[in-house]
């Protein structure tokens, strides 16, 4: 399919909702290269090593037992695109159930906004690992094989290092679903809450500070991980990578802003700046005591003054 055929699709978005999604997707895939996933078996096997590396060492690291998906999916980004499509549709259910019958032109534009959106995703997302929320499928772990080794070369190091790095990250955020089977409920819950609301016209502030505290919560606790389990330095990679993302273009920039990327950037930054408060007083583990149940989450005032939290949670 060429970039014709994708700006086809936009325009010629049909149905009753506010988005196409079929279309969306054809445009999405349309507009992007999807490169190769062509690896070598030494290559797949040096995906499968590192995860298998990053398990046990985050084991050791936090003494917490979690499964991981039986297989390793690597995909390509047109691939991404079609594996997160279904996500996108399930998130967005409540705005659709609701909305009035739209003009064709609105839904063309929606279609066409959504299309560049996942676009821009499938371009740029390494790794995922992702509980499926809103879903009934099994937790799945992805690499974004052909973005991984450009943006290796992109920002000059090397691509063993740098997949290692993604695979480790990933992995701790599998361990934090795995410690707290909770998580995943409580947060689909949220997003429900979240964007229902926004299809009543309203915002329900303490769902989304709810929703925001966790996902601090859940970005700052890998950061702590990937700190004691990782095998090397990594600060310059993460140096690296925000250079890069500050360095894009001004359309490159407001579809960051519009996905909220910045936010989680801020996630990562002032949960991890909690965790470290809370381990440097009663180490990793009395971390980890943040998913035993939904009540030891920090609140928003906690993130920003851990001892409130020390003084409420027993480790």
């Amino acid at each position: 399919m060429s970039l014709l055929d994708g700006f086809r699709a936009v325009t010629a978005a049909s149905g009753t909702g506010p988005i196409d999604w079929e279309a969306a997707a054809a445009a999405a895939t349309a507009a992007t290269d999807p490169g190769s996933v062509s690896l070598t078996a030494a290559e797949e096997e040096a995906y499968a090593a590192d995860v298998r590396a990053a398990r046990d060492a985050v084991t050791d690291a936090t003494d917490a037992a979690f499964e991981l998906p039986e297989s390793v999916t690597i995909l390509n980004r047109n691939h991404w695109i079609e594996a997160n499509i279904g996500t996108f549709e399930r998130v967005m259910g409540p705005i659709e159930a609701r909305a009035d019958e739209i003009p064709g032109i609105a839904r063309s534009i929606n279609t066409g906004t959504m299309a560049v959106m996942l676009g821009f995703l499938g371009r740029n997302v390494l790794g995922q690992y992702d509980p499926v929320l809103l879903g009934e499928d099994p937790h799945e772990l992805y690499f974004v094989h052909p973005n991984i080794v450009e943006i290796a070369d992109q920002l000059n190091v090397p691509l063993a290092r740098f997949r290692r790095w993604i695979a480790f990250h990933e992995v701790t955020h599998a361990a934090e679903f795995g410690a707290a089977p909770w998580l995943s409920t409580y947060l689909e819950t949220r997003v429900e809450e979240t964007v229902g609301d926004l299809a009543d016209g309203q915002i329900d502030r303490d769902a989304f500070a709810e929703l925001n505290t966790a996902m601090t919560a859940v970005e700052g606790y890998a950061e702590l991980v990937m700190d004691e389990a990782f095998d090397r330095p990594y600060q310059d990679l993460r140096n690296a990578l925000d250079r890069r993302r500050n360095n894009r273009g001004p359309v490159a920039g407001l579809i960051q802003r519009l996905l909220g990327l910045g936010l989680k950037r801020q996630q990562y930054e002032r949960g991890k700046a909690f965790f470290e408060a809370v381990a440097a007083e009663r180490g990793i583990d009395g971390a980890h005591a943040v998913w035993e149940q939904p009540g030891n989450l920090p609140t928003d005032d906690e993130l920003d003054t851990p001892t409130r939290w020390l003084d409420r949670v027993d480790p």
